[in-house]
C-alpha cells in the first residue's frame, strides 16, 4: 500500500479515538446529571450530540473513501470494517446518553433509596464497560474486550432487578408513578448502552483476530486464542 493509504489509516485512528472520548464524556455527564439532578449538565449532553453526529458522519465518509480508493485486504480491511461498526455503536451510545439526559430534565426529586443504589451500581458498571471497550481498542487487547462481554451479564441482572423494584414502588406509592417510570426508562437506556458497548468489544475482537463471536456465548468464559484464526 502507498504512503497515502497509511496516512489515511492514521488519520482514521485519531478520528475514532476522538469520537470515543466524546462519547465516553457524554455517558459520564448523563449519569452525573441523574445522580445530582443537574439540569444544566443534562442540557450539555443534549447539545453535544450534534458534534458527535457530525464526527460520526465524517468517519463513515472517510472509511468509504478508503475502501473505494485503496481496496484494502486482510487486517487492513478488517480494521476499516471494524471502525465502521464501532463508529455506529458509539453514535448509538451517544443517542442513549441524550435519552438519559432528557429524562433528567423531567425529574423533580431524587428517587427512593432502593433505586438510587441500584442506579449507582448499574451506571458505574456500564461506564466501566465502555472504558474497557475503548481501552481494548487503544491497547489492541482481546482479553480486555472479552471481559466486557462477561460484565454485560451483570448489567442485565441489574436491569432485571430494577424492573422489579420500580413495579413494587409503584404499587406502594402510586402517586410517584410518573417519576418512577422516568427512572425505568433510564435503566433501560443504561442496559442498551451496555449492549452497544458489548458490540464494540466484539468488533475489537473481530478486528484483531478475524473471528465473529456475536451470538457465541461460550467465548464469554474462554480465551480468545480458542478462535483459531489468524492475526494477519
Amino acid at each position: 500500500m502507498s504512503s497515502h493509504f497509511y496516512f489515511e489509516i492514521e488519520k482514521l485512528k485519531k478520528s475514532i479515538l476522538g469520537l470515543c472520548t466524546l462519547v465516553e464524556e457524554s455517558v459520564k455527564y448523563s449519569v452525573t446529571s441523574v445522580l445530582e439532578l443537574d439540569y444544566e449538565l443534562a442540557g450539555k449532553v443534549i447539545v453535544s450530540d450534534n458534534e458527535i453526529d457530525t464526527v460520526e458522519v465524517e468517519i463513515e465518509e472517510d472509511c468509504l473513501k478508503i475502501l473505494a480508493l485503496y481496496q484494502p485486504v486482510a487486517k487492513d480491511l478488517r480494521f476499516i470494517v471494524s471502525v465502521l461498526k464501532i463508529n455506529n455503536d458509539l453514535e448509538r451510545i451517544a443517542d442513549l446518553s441524550v435519552n438519559i439526559a432528557e429524562r433528567t430534565t423531567s425529574l423533580e426529586s431524587q428517587p427512593p433509596v432502593e433505586l438510587h443504589d441500584i442506579f449507582l451500581s448499574m451506571s458505574e458498571k456500564a461506564v466501566l464497560m465502555l472504558k474497557k471497550s475503548i481501552d481494548s481498542l487503544i491497547q489492541r487487547d482481546t482479553n480486555l474486550a472479552l471481559s466486557v462481554l462477561v460484565a454485560d451479564d451483570e448489567v442485565d441482572s441489574f436491569y432485571k432487578d430494577s424492573f422489579g423494584l420500580v413495579n413494587d414502588l409503584i404499587h406502594i406509592n402510586p402517586s410517584l408513578t410518573g417519576q418512577l417510570l422516568h427512572y425505568s426508562s433510564i435503566f433501560r437506556h443504561l442496559e442498551r448502552i451496555a449492549d452497544q458497548t458489548t458490540n464494540i468489544a466484539e468488533d475489537v475482537i473481530y478486528m484483531l483476530k478475524g473471528g465473529i463471536i456475536r451470538h457465541r456465548k461460550e467465548f464469554k468464559n474462554s480465551h480468545v486464542n480458542e478462535l483459531n484464526v489468524s492475526d494477519d
